[in-house]
């Protein structure tokens, strides 16, 4: 069954209007507080929930994602690794340096977004492939000498570089350094 959406406005003085929600954002215009309640009701989770945005954070979210221009991560696997190491490794490491690249730049206010609880359920992630270690590690120097942050993770104790991530950006500022790469199939 398809998900059911009710909303309602309401343009009350602050004095008269009782929250119904415990953290309530609001919008001051002209004296008054604008307060939008839109109510999710979704079956297919069997619970319904209550989310409360001004009409401002919508629009700036619906024109961040017409813009094309969303946070990304990118993490790159090694095709060799892909052809002879088990699935379940290769992929492994992909999340170990993914995981690392996030921590090690948790603080940057990007990151922070990318993993910000509003966000968590709408992450994007584009996993591509190089041919092997050489070009997995010319690929680390390319990106560091362009300024890009990202981890290059080594599987240990055998210290072989397997995979890099980056930290999060804007796609629009890191995908150039990607674009001469395959898709990881």
């Amino acid at each position: 069954m398809a998900s059911a959406v009710a909303s309602a406005a309401f343009r009350l003085p602050l004095a008269t209007r009782r929250f119904s929600s415990p953290s309530p954002r609001i919008s001051l215009q002209h004296s008054t507080i604008w307060i939008c309640h839109l109510r999710r009701i979704t079956t297919a989770s069997s619970m319904s929930q209550l989310t409360t945005e001004t009409d401002a954070s919508r629009n700036d979210e619906n024109s961040a994602e017409k813009s094309d221009d969303v946070v990304v991560q990118y993490v790159v696997l090694r095709r060799d690794l892909i052809d002879s190491w088990p699935l379940g490794s290769v992929v492994t490491q992909g999340c170990h340096a993914s995981v690392a690249a996030i921590w090690s730049f948790k603080d940057d206010p990007v990151t922070l977004r990318y993993c910000d609880p509003q966000h968590i359920d709408s992450m994007h992630k584009v996993t591509l492939e190089v041919k092997g270690e050489t070009q997995m590690l010319n690929l680390s120097e390319k990106l560091k000498s362009g300024g890009i942050s990202h981890k290059v993770w080594m599987e240990q104790p055998e210290n072989v570089p397997t995979c890099i991530a980056t930290k999060p950006y804007l796609k629009s500022q890191v995908s150039p350094f990607f674009k001469k790469l395959k898709l990881c199939k």
